[in-house]
């Protein structure tokens, strides 16, 4: 079985498991009274396991609605835009990114609320090689799952984060990476 299809499926699983068990299925739109394009910025650091330093600068903009709403928690999300830095082994790539990522949120009480989240979304490059490793195209996908925590105005995470083509091109080496980050809604 092709790796790709076998992650889509146990992401599936997965996602599939946390929505069963989160309770009812109809959106409850979440009260707001903000407006406009973006409502956090995220600033991230990490690292690849081939150390190579890696800088990220968001924006971040939260779903509207809340799905599945139960006494344990509710899915949500947030769309992320973003502009990375990588610095490694005498190279540096540039590239922006876009992603919708999907979280669960426990509800805690008390203004902290932990979360889990996943997303896939897309990015471009100005370079396809990056040290010993031929991404082999400009544009990648952008992979996550990670966990964190809302506390008043501020999210704290830690990321897995996987880069690459999807096969698209060969080789396609791709970069893993761990990646620390620190969000602030306004």
């Amino acid at each position: 079985m092709d790796r790709n299809v076998l992650k889509v499926s146990l992401a599936s699983l997965l996602l599939g498991s946390l929505l069963w068990a989160g309770g009812d299925l109809t959106p409850t739109p979440e009260p707001t009274t903000e407006s406009g394009w973006i409502d956090a910025v995220t600033l991230g650091y990490g690292q690849s396991k081939d150390n190579i330093d890696i800088y990220r600068l968001g924006l971040r903009k939260d779903f509207s609605s809340h799905w599945f709403e139960s006494s344990v928690g509710y899915l949500s999300g947030y769309w992320e835009g973003s502009l990375n830095y990588w610095n490694g082994r005498g190279d540096e790539n540039f590239g922006i990114a876009l992603s919708p990522v999907f979280a669960y949120y426990f509800s805690m009480g008390d203004g902290v609320n932990p979360y889990l989240e996943a997303g896939i979304g897309a990015s471009l490059w100005t370079e396809t090689r990056m040290g010993p490793r031929n991404l082999s195209t400009n544009f990648l996908f952008e992979d996550r799952i990670g966990t964190g925590v809302h506390v008043g105005d501020w999210d704290f995470s830690f990321r897995y984060m996987h880069y690459s083509n999807a096969s698209i091109k060969q080789p396609n080496d791709g970069i893993d990476i761990f990646i620390g980050s620190v969000s602030y809604k306004f």
